[in-house]
């Protein structure tokens, strides 16, 4: 089987996620449209004031972060594989009176059906796992910078996806640096875990070393990567919540998460 079919099995299964999602408490759509930001605080630091700035947010689902950036007043444009994601997006967007673009495409031909450049390119929780190779991701972001933009993504630690989720308790299955692509099926979502859809889905994970260079060697600063043991998500098992109101491992054994902040020149 080639990308393009894994691709395609992706995108009907976010195609089927999208409704599940919509009325799931972990998104929570209906506080949303009252006006809670969909944002946690790692981004919303890393992005800092996005006021005037325009902005690319890639493998954005149905658009709760781009809108949510729209609402502090960037200029928004949001990119996901799904129909159906992207069909809700456009809808909230007119519900809630706002001004942000959504374009349907795989994230890697972004180039190819955008033009634009922005200050702020952002991805985030959950989107370089379902891309075969980074660097034309990289390629296309270097691309879709302004100068003097910058690219920042924050996203679940690789350590992380070394685990089959789908036995109890989860066994460490899966290769840090693997090449070939890992196709799970399952029951429900991530969202909703009660759900009867079957989830089908071909991902690939990417070390860290890899995010780097992949970013680096398209031409772009890297400005810094952080490791984080707390999580906005609890959806790992066996998490316990902290504090602040995040999620870590009780043993704190690896990073959940990571950011990286890179610059174009």
């Amino acid at each position: 089987m080639n990308h393009l079919e894994k691709f395609e099995i992706n995108r009907n299964t976010w195609n089927t996620k999208v409704n599940i999602h919509a009325k799931s408490d972990f998104y929570d759509l209906e506080n949303f449209k009252k006006g809670k930001s969909s944002l946690n605080k790692y981004e919303l630091d890393s992005l800092g004031d996005t006021s005037s700035k325009s902005l690319l947010h890639l493998q954005c689902h149905f658009g709760q972060d781009t809108l949510s950036l729209a609402r502090m007043g960037a200029k928004c444009t949001g990119v996901d594989i799904s129909e159906e994601g992207i069909k809700l997006a456009k809808q909230l967007n007119s519900e809630l009176m706002l001004d942000a673009s959504f374009v349907c495409c795989n994230v890697l031909d972004t180039s190819k059906y955008i033009s634009e450049k922005f200050d702020i390119v952002f991805t985030s929780y959950g989107t370089i796992g379902w891309l075969p190779d980074l660097k034309p991701w990289a390629k296309m972001i270097l691309e879709r910078l302004k100068p003097g933009g910058f690219f920042y993504i924050v996203e679940f630690h690789p350590i992380a996806w070394m685990f089959d989720y789908t036995v109890s308790p989860p066994i460490m299955k899966y290769g840090y640096q693997q090449k070939e692509a890992i196709y799970e099926e399952y029951e429900g979502t991530y969202a909703d875990k009660d759900s009867k859809m079957i989830s089908k889905e071909y991902g690939w994970n990417h070390s860290l070393g890899e995010v780097i260079s992949s970013l680096s060697e398209a031409g772009l600063h890297i400005e810094y990567l952080k490791e984080h043991d707390a999580s906005p998500y609890d959806i790992f098992p066996e998490l316990v919540k902290n504090a602040e109101g995040m999620f870590e491992m009780p043993n704190k054994m690896y990073p959940l998460i990571f950011e990286v902040k890179t610059k174009k020149t």
